[in-house]
């Protein structure tokens, strides 16, 4: 899972061309997501994300409690999510078979969260494999590849619409391959059609937005524009990850607009429309084995990670950049070499010994503000009158 989790960066501009609509997907038999095998998420099942990870507290004086998930006893919206590029199957595009390591892993890092403030709907589909990308990166067309993926992404919303969401707010949440797919579905199936006015947000880290410079709508999306506040709904929150100091190089997979006169869009994750710095309540993994620059990270002095994932407030802080073609989401460590945290964070993109520069901090798009957008969603169900708020974790 791990590599293929960056990967879909090598076959982004290849594919991200085509506008596949369902009906260009293969004579292969269609997915029947009447069926609950096809989901790795529904309300009121156990299963990927009713099985809530455990996190712990990292904090300046070391490890503090596990930090419980956010918990709404009727959460007014559904979250449909599409996981990014995860499959080492064999071909162009992926099985419906499950993975822990894959599809299950990426469920229960980015969207189980937000089960306990949504209602989660998580289709698996025939994804694009990391031999697509790897086909993409030395020019073979994946055109085929990805109108499947998009497809199956399509019929299942399409389903989704039909049998589950009874007229509720829907947010739409995607990272990478996911966000790219829920790009697509935005502008085929959501734009132009009643069913827009029920999408609460649309939360697409992870693959380029573009929009014209100084504008919030009108390159990627014809009507659905970047959100320009916190209370703002109806619109799309959407950035890639560069570390301070670390500008996206020219022609950047991530970051770097590749059509005149336009820019990356960057909504701040934790504060939309915020152009300052912004501390973020983050959520990361601990235990990962990837590639960190300045060499593997001790968490903290008083000794191992107790839990695969901990949960690090204020260490990060983000800001959003524009620069012309430049659009990105700066991401700074707010070191204290006093306490005993970690004064580093990883995200980079390894390959073949070195860093690829315009990838940025592609692994620590999603995690690094992931509590504040469980927050942000949990804000769309109303608190009954009279109910004391619960304190934040």
């Amino acid at each position: 899972m791990k590599l293929a989790l960056l990967a879909i960066a090598a076959g982004a501009a290849a594919f991200a061309a085509p506008a596949p609509a369902a009906a260009q997907a293969s004579a292969v038999a269609p997915v029947d997501y009447a069926k609950d095998a096809n989901w790795l998420c529904r309300p009121g099942r156990a299963d990927a994300c009713s099985r809530q990870p455990v996190v712990t507290a990292l904090l300046p004086t070391g490890y503090g409690d596990r930090v419980p998930a956010r918990q709404l006893p009727a959460p007014a919206v559904d979250c449909f999510y599409v996981y990014p590029t995860v499959s080492h199957d064999q071909g162009l595009n992926s099985d419906l078979a499950a993975d822990d390591r894959e599809e299950v892993y990426a469920v229960q890092s980015q969207l189980a969260r937000f089960a306990g403030v949504c209602r989660p709907f998580a289709p698996l589909y025939r994804q694009m494999t990391m031999g697509a990308v790897a086909a993409a990166a030395t020019g073979a067309s994946v055109a085929a590849p990805a109108a499947m993926a998009y497809g199956d992404v399509a019929a299942a919303f399409r389903r989704y619409l039909a049998n589950d969401n009874k007229g509720r707010p829907f947010v739409l949440i995607g990272h990478s391959q996911g966000s790219l797919m829920l790009q697509l579905l935005i502008k085929h199936e959501i734009e132009g059609n009643p069913i827009s006015r029920q999408m609460a947000l649309a939360i697409l880290p992870g693959f380029n937005v573009l929009v014209p410079s100084g504008k919030r709508v009108g390159g990627t999306f014809a009507s659905t524009p970047l959100c320009a506040s916190p209370s703002e709904t109806g619109c799309v929150i959407s950035w890639v990850s560069f570390r301070e100091r670390n500008v996206p190089p020219p022609g950047a997979l991530f970051g770097y607009a590749d059509q005149p006169g336009m820019t990356v869009g960057c909504v701040n994750p934790v504060r939309p429309g915020a152009t300052g710095w912004v501390a973020t309540n983050g959520i990361v993994n601990a235990r990962s084995t990837l590639p960190v620059p300045g060499g593997p990270i001790t968490w903290s002095t008083t000794g191992a990670p107790p839990s695969t994932f901990v949960q690090v407030p204020g260490l990060i802080s983000v800001r959003c950049v524009n620069d012309g073609p430049r659009g990105y989401l700066s991401v700074r460590t707010n070191a204290d070499p006093s306490d005993k945290r970690t004064d580093r964070v990883g995200g980079e993109v390894g390959a073949m010994g070195f860093f690829l520069p315009g990838w940025g901090m592609h692994l620590i798009d999603l995690a690094a503000p992931q509590e504040d957008l469980v927050a942000r969603v949990a804000a769309l169900t109303p608190r009954p009158l009279g109910r004391v708020t619960p304190p934040t974790e």
